[in-house]
């Protein structure tokens, strides 16, 4: 078989009879004098590595799941052209498993006095911020016999925020707000809210809504129409504590917190409340508060991006008196914890009724989706004992849940999916009774 090209000179080189043949280095142990003379010339002519010029620009951020576009500019002002293959290293949560590979290496060619640009596309699988390691390049002679290889270091940093999945939910929470906020023709009343206007009584209508002095006026019977109360204030309380570290599914619990907490927050900001964020173990993680409306979810997760469960327990109390603190006036606490009997009984419960007495509270829970699943498996013995297991455990965030509602607390208890839906609708329901 004929050989061609590199191969091809390095069989010619080596049948030289001079030196020594060394089948220990790949081939060829460079004893050879017309190889190792055509070595060393192709060493020298491989563009240095030390001497390149590299810059980073593109993307700074990225939402989880999406991707993120990092370009490298590389510039040779040597007198030898660049012939190369480059390794743009990063975190291996940068990109989906098995992909680094093929994202991260390069082959590039720079002209004498030239520049060329690579772009390394990242997909990272984790939130928080990513950080650029080292570049890595291997310069090629012309024979590609030899090669200069080198190192640089050109920082860079991508933050991952949260993927507010739930956003896809806001426009129909939106259109139920607008029709609480009186801008269709459906008008809420209850005790609380904002007297809006007057209009004829209808069947159906409640007879406490009846404006008996407007009545004596006019030859109708005039009822109240109401709206919801506006500028209402609502704290986020995140439980970074150990509870909130255990996965379900394939993510952990604070997560779906998070993504509940931004639609929340996305909601209340567009019916006019004031929206503060707490993120609390042992210590604040985060407090965020007194952001308009235009910079509010910008802010939340940015601030939400680089939270990380602490595998600590959280201090009740502490988190007690800093919720108090940071909610002076009277506001919607909604707190994002577990419903485990524990970390409830022995924490929350004992420092409970210092929120209620001045605030409404809210507490929401992720539940397990593969609990459920445990519960209603069966066919063999080990699905039965799944299922009893499943069952218990069911159980007792029922009773948990109780015991907080015998406090005046709402709960809401539900799997990732629908939690962020089913806090919208509890945050609503509060809004439309009067209860903020």
């Amino acid at each position: 078989m004929a050989l061609t090209g590199r191969a091809a000179l390095i069989a010619a080189l080596a049948s030289v009879p001079v030196g020594i043949w060394d089948p220990s280095w790949t081939g060829i142990l460079a004893v050879n004098a017309p190889l190792a003379a055509a070595c060393a010339c192709d060493f020298a002519l491989a563009a240095p590595v030390r001497r390149l010029g590299l810059t980073r620009s593109g993307d700074t951020s990225a939402r989880l799941g999406d991707t993120a576009d990092v370009t490298l500019t590389v510039t040779n002002p040597s007198g030898r052209p660049l012939r190369a293959r480059l390794r743009d290293a990063w975190p291996p949560s940068s990109w989906q498993p098995g992909t680094e590979t093929a994202a991260s290496r390069h082959s590039l060619t720079v002209p004498a006095g030239e520049r060329r640009r690579v772009t390394t596309r990242l997909r990272p699988t984790r939130r928080g911020d990513r950080q650029a390691d080292r570049i890595t390049i291997r310069s090629y002679g012309p024979l590609g016999l030899l090669t200069r290889q080198g190192t640089h270091r050109v920082p860079w940093t991508i933050r991952v925020l949260p993927p507010f999945t739930s956003r896809k939910h806001l426009p129909s929470k939106l259109s139920r707000l607008r029709e609480l906020d009186g801008r269709t023709s459906v008008l809420t009343r209850g005790e609380g809210t904002e007297f809006d206007s007057l209009r004829e009584y209808v069947p159906g209508d409640d007879t406490r809504s009846i404006d008996w002095r407007a009545t004596a006026r006019h030859s109708t019977v005039a009822v109240r129409t109401w709206r919801p109360e506006r500028d209402r204030h609502i704290l986020l309380v995140l439980d970074t504590g150990r509870t909130s570290a255990g996965r379900v599914g394939d993510a952990p619990r604070l997560d779906a917190s998070m993504d509940a907490a931004l639609l929340l927050a996305a909601l209340a900001s567009r019916a006019g409340d004031r929206v503060d964020l707490l993120a609390y173990d042992r210590r604040v993680r985060v407090l965020l508060q007194g952001r308009t409306t235009g910079d509010l979810l910008p802010s939340l997760v940015n601030a939400m991006a680089s939270l990380e469960p602490e595998l600590v327990e959280t201090d009740a109390r502490g988190l007690t008196a800093t919720a108090l603190r940071s909610a002076p006036r009277r506001s919607l606490i909604v707190l994002f914890t577990t419903l485990d009997a524990a970390p409830i009984e022995e924490g929350l419960l004992p420092v409970l009724p210092q929120l209620t007495q001045r605030h409404t509270v809210l507490v929401a829970s992720v539940a397990d989706p593969h609990i459920s699943a445990m519960a209603e498996a069966r066919g063999h013995t080990d699905a039965v004992y799944e299922a009893a297991a499943a069952a218990q455990a069911q159980s007792e965030r029922r009773h948990i849940a109780d015991q907080l509602r015998r406090h005046g607390v709402t709960v809401v208890d539900a799997t990732p999916d629908e939690l962020p839906p089913a806090l919208a609708d509890a945050y609503l329901e509060l809004k439309a009774a009067g209860r903020l």
